[in-house]
């Protein structure tokens, strides 16, 4: 929709907070949003000029605008959630949790059982969750299950059925596991307290266990009966064990909902631990793809309201969220703290940990790592590579090398090594650039790439079968040249990966291969990219920490260190002093310093 078109309708959008809906010319719901004035909110898309092109495409899509119209800024924000989740518009915050998560179900029953399910129906049973793993579950219920005397068997534990004795006492009821409700030998009432113990410590409120355990440790020795006493002491001392090893931040707390946030390039990861009474009993992790210009705040409060909604459907989480900024969270009854110290600065940093944590398992997730695999496994990837590249040889030797520079000037670049799979960092090279004057990324690679190759000639070593040259078509070309004055084309294959979309060049070829996401030879890549990213960026602070870099103004004759470093603190880099005009820098350096560098950069 055109900005003229906007204007022909822009008076039937309502002053009103509500809810916002653009479609396309086939009806397709393209995008959500809310607003505490629908008019204005709307507006701004069309009356400025956006930075992000998928910003500008979605608003070139647009041919019809719904909206709805709310009591209030908090039900618009629940509104828009809600819309997000059931359509998953293109142009929304995507959020990557599909999964179904285990609920502990205490049945709608006589002497009601408590076991693991992933299904939620509308039973009258009541359910105890959701919770963020399986695994956990069943932990808890094992956990449970020795120390909470509750029945296993399906017997149909009527009043009637009792009282007609129908069923005997099994096994568990003489391990001590059950206390035979069966046979009436336990009352509903006594069976309830049970249960009521299960939602504590569900709960991590453990204490009120803790005392009934202690009360009747006391009564049995009281009366004489030690043996039973000793009994209740081993499962005290199991409870204050368990209870030693969750992470209990602070018994001044109370119900707290904790989020951090860690953005990475186009994915956003956001952390939830879930606090109740001082003690961490769940936490999450997500990850979400922005998809236009959202900010930070709004991208975790979209993720808090979808995962609070997840894990406190009933209530809608904790009166208390904790999160690292300020953030726009609409609801009268939920106070947003941001901490400075204390508890809940340490709950906040536990939280970073653990969105960090998940990142990094992310990464390796999507990369290949073949330590400690067999020569067989790490073959057969090399083989894979081989035939999806189309190789002579097999690549058990591979090579990479990328640029990088700072601030805008003296490049240097980078180059690993794998053999057979895994890192060679005997074999890992730094490059000083020698020959090239400025930022040239093609005539850097060109340099670095000839040095190797004719020492490796030189020195009579083996040559790679494989070397990949991260960036696109220029650096590829430029790598080439060099091995063409060398003499070494044909002796090994070179080819060209695309720094974002993760294509594959070879050279002469006008059309890219796209390997599979998934795949071994990908990951294996992938792998051996971040590597040389990882080597060139510590090289690059190694230099900086030891101030072995000289500024490109400190060159220039007449400019001295203080007014080279003056321009960059102002400036940031020397591609941006470039851009500036004499008079610009003059207020800064004064005029005939700043003619000496417009003249020197211009050249």
């Amino acid at each position: 929709m055109k900005a003229k078109d906007f204007q022909n309708i822009v008076h039937t959008i309502p002053l009103n907070a509500g809810i916002y809906k653009y479609f396309d010319n086939a009806g397709e719901l393209l995008y959500v949003g809310k607003a505490k004035n629908l008019r204005k909110r709307v507006g701004s898309y069309f009356n400025k000029t956006f930075t992000s092109y998928k910003t500008h495409e979605l608003v070139q899509r647009i041919q019809r605008i719904e909206f709805t119209i709310v009591d209030s800024e908090q039900d618009a924000f629940l509104l828009e959630n809600s819309l997000i989740k059931q359509f998953q518009p293109r142009y929304n915050i995507n959020l990557k949790d599909d999964k179904s998560y285990p609920y502990i179900i205490i049945k709608k029953e006589p002497f009601p059982r408590i076991f693991l399910t992933r299904k939620k129906i509308n039973d009258g049973s009541e359910y105890l969750g959701p919770f963020t793993s399986a695994g956990k579950v069943r932990e808890l219920l094992s956990f449970i299950r020795q120390y909470i005397p509750l029945r296993t068997c399906k017997l149909p534990l009527t009043k009637n059925n009792i009282e007609k004795h129908k069923f005997k006492v099994c096994l568990e009821y003489h391990l001590g596991n059950c206390k035979g409700p069966c046979e009436n030998l336990q009352s509903e009432e006594d069976y309830a307290e049970g249960l009521q113990q299960v939602r504590q410590l569900l709960k991590g409120n453990l204490s009120p266990i803790i005392q009934r355990y202690k009360k009747q440790m006391a009564d049995y020795a009281t009366a004489l009966e030690f043996e039973r006493a000793e009994q209740v002491k081993k499962k005290l001392d199991h409870l204050e064990t368990y209870q030693s090893k969750s992470v209990v931040v602070s018994r001044h707390l109370s119900n707290l909902d904790v989020f951090s946030i860690l953005k990475d390039n186009d994915v956003a990861y956001v952390n939830y631990l879930m606090v109740e009474n001082g003690t961490i009993v769940q936490t999450h992790t997500v990850e979400l793809q922005p998809k236009l210009e959202e900010t930070d705040e709004e991208v975790l409060a979209f993720a808090i309201a979808n995962l609070r909604e997840t894990f406190h459907p009933a209530n809608g989480g904790a009166a208390e969220i904790v999160v690292p900024f300020e953030i726009n969270y609409p609801g009268e009854s939920v106070t947003v703290t941001v901490p400075k110290g204390g508890d809940r600065k340490k709950l906040l940093e536990l939280s970073q940990k653990n969105v960090n944590y998940f990142k990094e398992e992310i990464k390796k997730k999507k990369t290949l790592q073949l330590e400690g695999k067999s020569d067989v496994e790490k073959k057969k990837v090399l083989y894979q590579l081989q035939a999806d590249l189309q190789l002579s040889e097999v690549p058990v030797h591979i090579e990479c090398f990328d640029n990088s520079n700072f601030q805008g000037s003296y490049p240097v670049s980078a180059m690993v090594c794998f053999k057979d799979g895994l890192p060679s960092k005997k074999d890992y090279r730094h490059f000083n650039v020698k020959t090239v004057e400025g930022i040239n990324d093609f005539a850097t690679m060109k340099e670095v790439v000839y040095r190797r190759y004719k020492r490796l000639v030189l020195e009579n070593e083996a040559l790679p079968q494989l070397v990949i040259i991260d960036g696109g078509k220029g650096q590829l070309s430029a790598a080439m040249e060099s091995i063409e004055e060398l003499n070494l084309t044909g002796k090994m294959t070179v080819v060209g990966l695309a720094k974002n979309e993760e294509e594959i060049f070879f050279p002469g070829d006008v059309q890219s291969i796209k390997l599979a996401w998934d795949s071994d030879s990908l990951k294996l890549i992938r792998r051996i990219r971040d590597e040389v990213h990882r080597f060139g960026i510590t090289f690059h602070r190694n230099k900086r920490s030891k101030g072995t870099f000289v500024n490109e103004l400190e060159n220039i004759k007449g400019i001295g260190k203080n007014t080279a470093t003056l321009l960059l603190q102002e400036y940031k880099s020397v591609k941006n002093v470039r851009s500036k005009t004499v008079e610009e820098m003059e207020k800064l350096i004064g005029n005939a310093k700043a003619k000496l560098i417009w003249e020197h950069l211009q050249k």
